[in-house]
């Protein structure tokens, strides 16, 4: 295998799906983010496995890298770091409840829960954004392929398309990085070209 040419057909095809970038929803999923922060409500992010450690990563992100030296801070919970919960409504539920069971611990109407899925079609998360939804909460969803059945479910959809897990994984975290740059930027009127670290 030559692994020069197959890493440049990745990228290839990686910047093809970046050129389609849907920025309308990007915009719309920063907004979102930026209400939740003035209103101080609770924003709730989960994924499994790679959109697991995405939404770790995002959560990080907004709560210590947007507003660190902020006195007003983000309210941001990941669902899927709480190992003993995980395992504990997994075990003693299913593995499709983990995700709502805590959100029924939490959440508050107005507050944001948002699903990460590649296929768009996991259940635990479909069930929590169902949740969500029905006691008035704002719901968005990052996926990829055609979006699954997440897209349909939220009010704001993000959708890397296409068929391509890994590659819906890495427009997933650049995604999650440019919103990190924008809020804080929308943060931080007074520190131009300042980044967050």
């Amino acid at each position: 295998m030559d692994f020069g040419k197959f890493a440049t057909s990745y990228l290839q095809e990686l910047k093809s799906v970046l050129d389609e970038f849907d920025t309308d929803r990007f915009v719309q999923l920063v907004r979102a983010l930026l209400a939740a922060y003035e209103k101080e409500q609770t924003i709730f992010i989960m994924g499994n496995g790679g959109s697991g450690t995405t939404a770790s990563h995002f959560v990080c992100d907004l709560n210590k890298g947007c507003c660190l030296d902020l006195d007003k801070k983000f309210k941001v919970m990941c669902l899927n770091d709480n190992l003993p919960s995980l395992l504990a409504y997994a075990n003693d539920m299913s593995y499709e409840a983990v995700f709502v069971e805590q959100l029924k611990n939490f959440f508050k109407k107005g507050d944001l829960v948002i699903g990460i899925s590649g296929s768009g079609n996991s259940e635990n998360v479909l069930q929590a954004i169902r949740f969500a939804g029905a006691h008035g909460g704002k719901t968005a969803g990052i996926s990829g392929y055609a979006g699954g059945k997440l897209a349909d479910l939220v009010e704001i959809p993000f959708v890397a398309r296409i068929d391509d897990m890994q590659k819906v994984e890495d427009v997933h975290m650049i995604v999650v990085h440019i919103i990190m740059q924008a809020v804080y930027a929308e943060l931080h009127p007074g520190a131009a070209g300042a980044k967050p670290c």
